[in-house]
């Protein structure tokens, strides 16, 4: 059952006629919007990827806890491997939307952080860049990767990455805050897309913000400032620069896995590892100006 319009219209939860689109964008998943009379939904096809730590059981549970907690749209039918939400009529962002919108897009992260909490079920799922990186490394070697040369040089370079973190609270974070992952209705911020999201530090969700949105120097301090409701320290500003490269250097790796496993219609896992190792050997330079090696 291959054909988009007979999965879609498989699914149990309608109960009328329904016409279907296409929802472009997706890296490993298929969406679509759907239209049943007056009413509008998006409809998310995607299956467990252990190999990226992705359960669609876990993901369920945390859209519903973040359409409770006021950021998703209502999840109005989930099983394994199906989702329908609400369609919400809203701007997707990109990166000079965030970059233009640092101060509210800093107070709906840190309001993620602190009130997800309180709506999470079931057992906690930690997220810890490092931990992912140190697994992807070990996919990658089973797999026989094309890449498996270049894995002790990413290991040395997420070791030092997380040498410069520094202490921070626990929170239930995203951790996969793509611009596109933001939308903006023109009086709410809504966040979509939590395959990702468990319990860690601000930190990665934090440089995710700014390496997905490309930030500069100042950008990037802007956006602690108003999280942390101070103007960040040396040893913040290492931590938060050393997390940026630490979150290119995962997404290049979540690429590079997916090239092994994943054969998602038009998208090129090649490329897009190129691309993200091209980002992180220019954070990496930047990095490497400001704090030297180590």
């Amino acid at each position: 059952m291959s054909d988009p319009g007979q999965k879609i219209e498989k699914i149990p939860y309608w109960t009328g006629s329904i016409t279907w689109e296409t929802l472009k964008g997706g890296l490993s998943n298929e969406s679509f919007t759907v239209t049943q009379g007056d009413e509008k939904f998006v409809v998310r096809f995607g299956k467990d990827y252990p190999f990226h730590h992705v359960f669609r059981d876990r993901e369920i549970m945390a859209t519903r806890a973040a359409h409770a907690a006021g950021f998703a749209p209502e999840l109005v039918y989930g099983e394994p491997g199906i989702m329908i939400s609400r369609f919400i009529e809203a701007k997707t962002y990109d990166a000079s939307d965030v970059q233009a919108n640092i101060p509210r897009i800093a107070d709906t992260v840190k309001h993620f952080h602190t009130t997800m909490p309180q709506h999470i079920s079931g057992p906690g799922f930690i997220f810890w860049v490092f931990h992912v990186i140190r697994d992807y490394a070990n996919t990658l070697k089973e797999g026989g990767s094309r890449m498996i040369e270049h894995v002790p040089g990413y290991l040395e370079l997420a070791g030092e990455f997380e040498n410069a973190q520094i202490p921070l609270p626990i929170i239930y974070g995203h951790h996969d805050f793509l611009p596109a992952n933001f939308m903006d209705d023109g009086s709410k911020l809504w966040v979509i897309d939590f395959e990702y999201a468990g319990f860690s530090t601000a930190m990665f969700d934090l440089a995710g913000v700014a390496s997905n949105a490309e930030f500069n120097v100042d950008q990037s301090e802007e956006l602690l400032s108003r999280y942390f409701g101070v103007s960040p320290d040396p040893s913040m500003k290492k931590s938060h620069s050393a997390m940026q490269c630490a979150s290119l250097l995962r997404e290049a790796m979540w690429s590079m896995v997916s090239e092994l496993h994943l054969d998602a219609p038009g998208v090129d896992y090649v490329a897009y590892t190129e691309e993200n190792l091209e980002r992180l050997e220019t954070a990496l330079d930047s990095y490497r100006s400001q704090y030297g090696k180590g």
